[in-house]
């Protein structure tokens, strides 16, 4: 899976749009897939238009690592769960609640292609993953 900095400069790269999108499906043909098991209601992310399920593992400690895994049906919304996988998967849970992905977005100029549906939907996923690092800091 590629790395949030390897996705910054390869969005930097790529000029056009439709370029852009390829890449983003690519990011999600990549993802590896969640199995059938973890396609559950408690994992589904609710406020997205096509199905999309997260599932956190959380480490030890009072400001743990917590590594994420996600799938979605559809292919453009799989690449941008494996973007927001690589933003957030791997941190501590103070850095997770603290960082806002749709900055990074915004800087790699995505969102302002994205449906209002899909917009909304990479909210729900963002708003979803800072909620639970926020209770893993507090807890």
């Amino acid at each position: 899976m590629a790395t949030l900095q390897e996705i910054i400069d390869d969005f930097a790269f790529l000029d056009e749009w439709e370029d852009r999108y390829r890449y983003v499906i690519e990011l999600g043909k990549a993802l590896p897939d969640l199995p059938e098991e973890q396609r559950t209601a408690a994992n589904k992310v609710q406020g997205c238009a096509s199905q999309v399920w997260l599932v956190s593992q959380v480490g030890a400690g009072a400001d743990p690592v917590m590594t994420f895994t996600g799938d979605s049906d559809a292919h453009i919304v799989r690449g941008l769960v494996a973007i927001v996988l690589a933003i957030y998967s791997g941190k501590r849970a103070s850095e997770i609640a603290a960082l806002d992905a749709i900055d990074t977005f915004n800087a790699i100029g995505l969102v302002e292609h994205l449906s209002s549906q899909r917009a909304n939907g990479l909210r729900s996923m963002v708003r979803r993953i800072r909620e639970e690092a926020a209770m893993r800091v507090a807890a």
